[in-house]
């Protein structure tokens, strides 16, 4: 199965299938509304704003797994985030991206691009340092580590990049562009 093959619930519980964004350039995106990464949101909302003419969708996936962070309903989420950061790009039914009841996307994501490290920097070394008391073997597995992670899929449906929370969200905009 590719890319196009999933599908995820939205946030009124219908099917949403990625087989809309064929031809598209898509960041999927596991998101919070409480964490330190919340302000991701911004240069999210700024890209979608700026590239999406020329093909770039963003799925947003609310997740509350990582201490919680995403405590709300999804209309209460939606809320939160239109007021505070004026999203508009789509935002899908909380869910689990981990475990046994993750959804069946993140499993095909994690498959195609594994955890790589949170990368240089104070934020970079903070995430270590907490993934090591949670999980002594973390960079060993492909799980999602965070709120925030990113994947990138090209127009042919390809998992293209994996960017952690960590990451400069310059380079994720490179990213992007080089695709559209």
């Amino acid at each position: 199965m590719g890319f196009y093959d999933y599908s995820v619930k939205d946030a009124k519980g219908n099917d949403f299938s990625m087989d809309n964004y064929k031809g598209k350039v898509v960041i999927v995106v596991n998101t919070a509304t409480g964490c330190g990464f919340t302000p991701h949101y911004e240069p999210l909302e700024a890209m979608y704003e700026k590239y999406h003419d020329q093909g770039l969708e963003i799925l947003d996936i609310p997740c509350n797994q990582f201490y919680g962070q995403a405590p709300g309903s999804d209309d209460e989420i939606h809320e939160f985030c239109v007021l505070h950061y004026n999203t508009q790009f789509p935002q899908m039914k909380k869910s689990d991206i981990n475990g046994e009841n993750a959804i069946p996307l993140y499993g095909y994501l994690k498959s195609q691009k594994g955890f790589e490290g949170f990368g240089e920097g104070e934020m970079a070394q903070k995430m270590e340092g907490l993934l090591s008391t949670i999980d002594a073997d973390f960079r060993n597995n492909p799980e999602i580590k965070w709120n925030f992670t990113k994947f990138v899929i090209d127009r042919d449906g390809n998992v293209v990049a994996r960017f952690e929370p960590t990451a400069d969200m310059a380079a994720l905009e490179e990213c992007v562009k080089s695709l559209l």
